[in-house]
Order: structure tokens, then C-alpha cells, then sequence
């Protein structure tokens, strides 16, 4: 059975120069280190636990905009299966989970379960995707990769119209839907032997740490820990960020699927909103303006974006979380980032000056993806004990 997590974790600083010890390691090398029969294996794998986690892009990813967009389009991902399962919502609706594929082979980690199949109270890894992406995504190969070496259950919930079908319902998806998260999460609570911790990407982060920082308390029964990866957690300063400059190539990524899906909706419901703005739309501000922002609530885009916004909410989180975020991301000025003060002692701040937005590519061309995986569950390892 799992161990109740950690009451607290230390406070870690904001930004570290490079080179310097990551926040919270030099604890965990310390406290870990006291046993005098194993200090030596301990002290190595510290020293190489330094290493792996201080962030660096490879020299030939040499800008914000390569170390996001080639992990992205162009990295080799980690094969990974999928077992699918619906969900009816209680509004009417339907999502998807992806389950990871335990396939029973040989272990390629000595951090597999012996059994290759992990047990029923093995903890549960749950993503949380970014926008228009999914369990294809190649953070979420990568980070499922990562689980099920682990011995961890693994889920990708697939926020609605993300998994392929168009949802029923006259709406989608958006950055503030923190009560879709809860549902989730408590529902894969409630059947679930072992610890939980969730991880989010981009707008799946986001919603995750309005979730944490809503719930406050309420949270802990819930989930062992979290991580919020590339999160826009000020969504005004994101927002502008991708609608100037090279920013605008982003965008228009973004809204070649949107308003395809935005057209199957008008196909469902004539008439939901003006179809002739919806495709002159340029930039996000103006589709959430037609589209996001009345279709959940929201007055208009100030308004969605000004609730959307989880900044304000990182002194309230109590359950253990990592917010990794690159001070080069495309999508997020470093200015909107915060610091240490800021922030609940529960929330470890990542801000290394390089890996782009979900990107963080290591090694030699062509690159390879693993050292996501490695901090973020590495993080998340240290809340949950496999018994």
C-alpha cells in the first residue's frame, strides 16, 4: 500500500544560474545521504541526478523558436500503445482517456515493476494536454513512455473534441475549465487503489494549477502531487506573445484547427455564432472573442483571459507541484513569470533560459526527448511510495 506524501516541501529558488544546484536538490542529497551503509551509491546518484536535471539545449538548437518547434515536428518518439475508453459527462457529453499499454515484455529500465505489469495501487500518471494536442502529442509519448517504465498506470483524458470525434454539446474546451479537471480527477479517484499525480502541458497545465489553486485543501485528498509544464499563467502577457512577430506562426497553427472544428459546430448548431468573424479571425484574441469566450461564459476575451489567468492563484496550491517553465518560451514572456515569494513553500519553481514551449530536446542531433520525462517525474516520484 502507499504511504501518506510528504506534509511539506522546501522552498526552492526561482532561477538558477547555470551550473548552479536546482532548488530543493541539495535537501534531497543531504537528507538521503545520512545512511552510511549506501552514502556512496547515494552520493553518486545525487551527483548524477545534478547533472541530468540542470536544463541545457543542445548547440544546435540555438533559439526559442527551433526548441519548439522541432521537438514538436520533428523528434523520434517513444512507442507507446494505447487502450481507449469513453466517458459520458454529466452535462450530456462524452471524452476520451488514453490508457498506456502495459505489454508485458521484458523491463527496458530497472525502474519497471518486476511483473512488467504494474499493480493495481501502483500510482496513476495523469496528463493533462495542451491545447489542440492529445495523447499523440510528443510530450505525452514521451512523459507515457516515461510511466509505464516506471511501473506507473498511465491516462491522457482528452479534453472535448480533442480525441478525434466532434462533442455533442454546443461548446469545446478552454484554459479556466478547471471544474472538467475536477470531475476527472475525482472520478479516477474514486476508483483507484494508489497515489495520483497529474501533469499538465500549455493550457492543460494551466487548467490543472487553477484546479491546485482553487481547491486548496480540497486538492490533497485527491492528488500526491502535480506538474505544470509551459503553463501561460499569465494568459494577457501569453496571449500578446502570440499575436505579434513570428508568434503569429504559432497562431495560425492553432486556428487552422479550431476553425475547422468551430465549422463541424455551426454544421451541429446553425446559428451558435457569426461564422463570417469566426474565419476572419487572426489572431487568438479575436477567436476566443467569437467563439471561447461566450461559448463557456466569459463576457468577452478580457474577460475569459483575466479569469483564465492562474498566477494569482500560486499562493494558494498546498499540494506538492513543479511549474517548469522555459524563460525563452515563445509563448510566455520571462517578465510574466514569478518568483519564489510569489508562490505557495509548495510549489517548486523550474525557469532554466532555454527549451522553448514543451520543448527541452537534449543530446546530439537528431535530439531526444527524455529529459522532460525525467524531471517531471522525477519530481513526482519523490510524493508517492510504490510499497
Amino acid at each position: 500500500m502507499s504511504t501518506p506524501r510528504r506534509k511539506s516541501p522546501a522552498p526552492n529558488e526561482v532561477h538558477r544560474p547555470e551550473g548552479s544546484p536546482i532548488g530543493g536538490l541539495g535537501d534531497w542529497r543531504t537528507t538521503h545521504n545520512k545512511s552510511a551503509s549506501t552514502g556512496a551509491a547515494r552520493a553518486a546518484t545525487a551527483v548524477e541526478a545534478t547533472v541530468d536535471l540542470l536544463y541545457r539545449a543542445p548547440l544546435w538548437l540555438p533559439n526559442r523558436h527551433v526548441q519548439t518547434i522541432v521537438p514538436a515536428l520533428f523528434a523520434r518518439r517513444p512507442a507507446i500503445t494505447f487502450r481507449r475508453e469513453r466517458w459520458d459527462t454529466p452535462d450530456g457529453d462524452f471524452i476520451d482517456l488514453d490508457w498506456v499499454v502495459h505489454d508485458g515484455g521484458k523491463p527496458t529500465s530497472a525502474l519497471a515493476s518486476p511483473s512488467h505489469l504494474p499493480a493495481s495501487d501502483a500510482p496513476l500518471f495523469v496528463l493533462f494536454h495542451g491545447l489542440e494536442g492529445g495523447s499523440t502529442s510528443h510530450y505525452a509519448a514521451a512523459l507515457m513512455a516515461a510511466a509505464r517504465e516506471y511501473g506507473w498506470h498511465g491516462v491522457v483524458p482528452h479534453f472535448r473534441s480533442c480525441s478525434g470525434p466532434l462533442n455533442l454539446l454546443p461548446r469545446f474546451y478552454h484554459l479556466a475549465d478547471s471544474n472538467e479537471v475536477d470531475w476527472i480527477l475525482r472520478r479516477l479517484r474514486a476508483t483507484h487503489r494508489g497515489p495520483i499525480v497529474a501533469a499538465g502541458v500549455s493550457l492543460g497545465g494551466n487548467v490543472l494549477l487553477r484546479w491546485l489553486g482553487e481547491r486548496r485543501e480540497d486538492a490533497s485528498p485527491v492528488l500526491s502531487a502535480a506538474a505544470a509544464i509551459s503553463t501561460p499563467i499569465d494568459v494577457h502577457a501569453g496571449g500578446r506573445a502570440l499575436s505579434q512577430g513570428f508568434g503569429m506562426v504559432y497562431t495560425r497553427s492553432f486556428l487552422k484547427t479550431l476553425k475547422q472544428k468551430a465549422e463541424q459546430k455551426l454544421a451541429q448548431f446553425p446559428g451558435l455564432f457569426d461564422r463570417d468573424a469566426m474565419l476572419a479571425s487572426r489572431t487568438m484574441y479575436d477567436f476566443d472573442n467569437v467563439v471561447t469566450a461566450p461559448l463557456h461564459g466569459f463576457r468577452d476575451t478580457d474577460d475569459y483571459w483575466s479569469s483564465a489567468t492562474t498566477r494569482p492563484l500560486l499562493p494558494g496550491i498546498v499540494v506538492p507541484t513543479l511549474v517548469l517553465n522555459a524563460r525563452n518560451d515563445p509563448f510566455l514572456p520571462a517578465e510574466a513569470l514569478p518568483a519564489q515569494h510569489e508562490v505557495s513553500a509548495f510549489v517548486e519553481l523550474d525557469q532554466p533560459r532555454h527549451g522553448g514551449h514543451a520543448g527541452f530536446m537534449t543530446g546530439p542531433f537528431p535530439g531526444r526527448l527524455d529529459w522532460l520525462s525525467r524531471r517531471v517525474l522525477g519530481y513526482l516520484e519523490r510524493y508517492v511510495d510504490h510499497g
